[in-house]
């Protein structure tokens, strides 16, 4: 789009001498400015070639010059219109038509359905004017073996091919501005769904899960308190179920956190999450839970791991200790890391009765821990062991993110 500074002004009596043209209009105006030179200086030796009177060679002049009307002056409209007309008036009056009135032709009608006016009314308007010089190819008002009747044959060819070519160039960019409307517009709206799903899942927690996890700790405690003659094995048990209900409660804030945008200067500070370093304390707490033994098992040169595969590591091992002290209390649990060069190997063997036992029934554990092997480009096994038992064994990369390349 051609853009004029200080047409307006000077239209409206408010001459402006400083700017007159945009500098993106500088090279559009020279353009034309030279084909309006060439029409010219062509009419004028066309002129002294045909010995014709000084007054028809002036208006020859006039007409070529108006036949290379810049768009900027007046618009791509009544610049198209200003062309057309003025290249009809020189083939019809004057049996002549230069070569640079031909080529500003072809760009005026271009820029009419390029850009300009509404889509629909330019590309009436740029068909009805380039239709005109099929018009006057097929009414012969031009001699067909001269010069200007060659011209106009162009111009019934070449016109109609422009005027089509801007109108496909305008639908393709207006077309490519609605699909990037379109894909924002469905960002937006896949936003939208994803914040309204996270609100939901933090209700859910804060108002259900979160008050269940409460009540186990108050009724532990209250039970602890309450019991006459009660064991002081019973008494530290009802003590540690208290103690993991809130420690549960706690990280439970932690993730309302995360899932609560919104939700202000009450918002828990986030904590680093756990990782292998903490394994002594998840084992401790483990024998403290079930009576039972479990060892820690380290092979291998330890490497650095990417943050994403220790916290998936240090999960597994947590969800595979749960599930033996629910579906196999006191029995033993062994724990092997075993560090190689591309891999964590992690396996988890329980000296319980067998895989049975670990049939799930309505829980998600096994899903989860292989859902957060696969989060990071790993696998996870499960099945009876060697020797009886239960195994879960993981394998994890080293380096996630070239694992998920």
């Amino acid at each position: 789009m051609i853009h004029v500074v200080g047409v307006e002004n000077w239209r409206r009596g408010r001459p402006d001498h400083q700017a007159w043209i945009t500098p993106d209009a500088t090279a559009p105006l020279l353009a034309y400015g030279s084909l309006g030179v060439l029409a010219v200086a062509e009419s004028i030796l066309r002129s002294a070639l045909e010995g014709v009177s000084a007054q028809r060679a002036l208006g020859l002049c006039v007409v070529a010059l108006a036949t290379t009307l810049p768009p900027a002056f007046v618009g791509a409209t009544a610049a198209a219109i200003a062309v057309v007309a003025a290249s009809v008036v020189s083939l019809t009056l004057f049996h002549a038509l230069t070569v640079a009135a031909l080529v500003a032709q072809i760009a005026a009608l271009y820029s009419l359905t390029r850009a300009g006016e509404p889509r629909p009314r330019a590309q009436l308007i740029a068909i009805s004017l380039s239709g005109t010089f099929v018009v006057l190819a097929l009414a012969h008002p031009v001699p067909s073996g001269s010069e200007a009747g060659v011209l106009t044959l162009l111009l019934a060819s070449l016109a109609p091919a422009s005027a089509f070519a801007g109108i496909a160039q305008r639908a393709r960019a207006e077309a490519s501005s609605h699909d990037a409307a379109r894909q924002a517009a469905a960002g937006d709206l896949l936003e939208h769904v994803a914040r309204g799903e996270r609100a939901a899942i933090a209700r859910e927690l804060h108002d259900v899960v979160a008050h269940h996890i409460s009540m186990i700790a108050v009724q532990a405690e209250t039970a602890r308190v309450s019991t006459p003659g009660m064991p002081a094995a019973g008494a530290r048990r009802l003590s540690a179920i208290g103690d993991t209900a809130r420690a549960a409660l706690t990280e439970m804030r932690r993730l309302l956190g995360v899932l609560r945008e919104d939700a202000g200067a009450d918002t828990p500070a986030l904590e680093p999450q756990p990782g292998l370093e903490h394994l002594n304390e998840l084992l401790d707490a483990a024998r403290d839970a079930s009576v039972s033994s479990a060892r820690l098992i380290l092979s291998g040169a330890p490497a650095t791991l990417d943050p994403g595969v220790e916290l998936a590591a240090y999960r597994i091992i947590q969800e595979a200790l749960t599930n033996a002290r629910r579906h196999a209390p006191g029995a033993g649990v062994d724990v092997e890391l075993r560090y190689t060069e591309r891999a964590l190997s992690v396996r988890i063997r329980d000296t319980g009765p067998g895989p049975a036992e670990h049939a799930p029934a309505g829980g998600h554990g096994l899903a989860g821990m292989r859902e957060r092997a696969a989060a990071v480009g790993g696998e996870l096994r499960t099945g009876p062991a060697t020797g009886g038992g239960f195994l879960v064994e993981a394998t994890l990369p080293i380096d996630a993110s070239a694992a998920l390349r």
